[in-house]
């Protein structure tokens, strides 16, 4: 008897593990919002989730480059890293507060921000 409990008891929590499994994909946001590049690529987006205007990164320039207008995430599908700023000029720190932040995007990552970028380094 207590063999067959104990099969029961492993089967409903495999049940409930699943129901999870499927209740979150349902309400996770899909990654497939916007499509991801299948190939070496990356930029910016001036909106979440990679939607609105892109701004390309040039991976071969490791100067600090400031973007056009403030990107809200960002696209890295490359073997390079890049180290993105919420401030003009690669200055480290938050909008308005001075220290030692900056946000790094690894190769093969995408993201979404929690404060405006406003200016990159690409690192190899």
């Amino acid at each position: 008897m207590t063999t067959h409990r104990k099969k029961n008891l492993a089967g409903g929590v495999l049940a409930a593990a699943a129901a999870a499994l499927l209740v979150g994909a349902a309400v996770a946001p899909s990654a497939a919002a916007a499509d991801l590049p299948h190939g070496p690529v990356a930029y910016f987006a001036t909106g979440k989730g990679l939607t609105g205007r892109q701004m390309p990164v040039d991976i071969n320039n490791t100067d600090c480059r400031t973007l056009p207008e403030p990107a809200l995430s960002a696209v890295n599908f490359t073997a390079s890293d890049i180290k993105v700023y919420y401030t003009n000029d690669c200055r480290t720190g938050l909008p308005d507060k001075p220290n030692d932040w900056y946000y790094a995007l690894g190769s093969l990552n995408v993201a979404d921000f929690s404060f405006p970028a406003l200016s990159y380094r690409v690192v190899r």
